[in-house]
């Protein structure tokens, strides 16, 4: 165990006044709370700090050991000390904000330039991954803040809506390819099936008789939306990641749509930190703004 900065701060004025009286005088504590002090540092530490005397106390060599380094350990303590104290009363320090890597491309930009010049002293850290793994992350406190696809409620974590999402079947807008006709017999499926919509969409699919011969599964959403522009097959695409394609996409009739929540997440005693007080209106006030 470490000892206390008081702790330490009782053991350097010993060692000074060499006298346990005079140190509690000066300290303005009584003198068997002091000693109780110097007594569970030795403890702690595992050697003795000074020799008794009735002339007073000196001290040992582990002692001599401890104040060499005592100053600059306080001195730590101290910048430690106040870089929390600002962490909660300034915009500054590093933040890791979480979110799946399709959500990056069109939210990011709209919320980051303005965050990062507003608050010349904040650093931003970014980690892309699905939305479950990124609300993991801020439970276990590897991410600060995510941008998350339907989040289980958990007693860590404050969740709050941005917008709503659709994940549905898209087709090329151009048409034509046997692999997108759905009564052909050769249609194939592209799909990421880690999305946890996706078995969901599956058996509605395969209630509405919508079947595939092959199926091509890929973890990026905009390489599945660019396979479905070029005619490889019909996507599971989410409509914004839809709409942003570089050629023309069109949701295949009939198809089942699965209706997303996009929230917020971040740990409860977090609250009043102000940088993540910050960076969530910063993002807030972009999905406002996108509607």
């Amino acid at each position: 165990m470490i000892p206390s900065p008081a702790d330490l701060g009782y053991f350097m004025e010993i060692a000074q006044t060499q006298n346990v009286s005079r140190a509690a005088e000066r300290l303005g504590i009584s003198q068997p709370s002091l000693s109780l002090a110097i007594r569970r540092m030795e403890q702690q530490l595992g050697v003795a700090l000074f020799i008794r005397s009735k002339r007073g106390v000196s001290l040992t060599q582990a002692g001599r050991q401890l104040l060499a380094k005592a100053r600059h350990l306080l001195q730590t303590w101290e910048e430690v000390r106040a870089g929390a104290l600002a962490s909660m009363e300034e915009v500054q320090g590093t933040y890791t904000i979480g979110c799946h890597a399709s959500v990056a491309l069109y939210a990011l930009s709209g919320f980051l330039p303005g965050l990062l010049a507003a608050h010349p002293k904040l650093d931003i850290q970014l980690k892309h991954d699905l939305s479950r793994k990124i609300a993991e992350d801020v439970i276990s406190m590897k991410v600060d803040i995510g941008i998350v696809v339907n989040p289980v409620r958990h007693p860590d974590l404050v969740i709050h809506p941005l917008c709503k999402g659709e994940l549905t079947l898209w087709t090329s807008e151009k048409g034509g390819y046997a692999t997108q006709d759905l009564t052909g017999g050769k249609a194939v499926l592209i799909c990421d099936p880690e999305l946890a919509q996706f078995q969901s969409l599956a058996l509605q699919l395969a209630k509405r008789g919508m079947t595939f011969d092959r199926t091509i599964t890929s973890g990026n959403l905009e390489v599945i939306a660019d396979l479905v522009a070029h005619g490889c097959g019909c996507g599971f695409i989410p409509a914004r990641v839809a709409l942003r394609a570089r050629q023309k996409l069109k949701r295949v009739p009939k198809a089942p749509v699965f209706y997303d929540d996009h929230c917020l997440v971040f740990r409860v005693e977090n609250k009043g930190v102000k940088s993540i007080q910050a960076i969530n209106k910063a993002i807030k006030d972009f999905f406002e703004r996108m509607g």
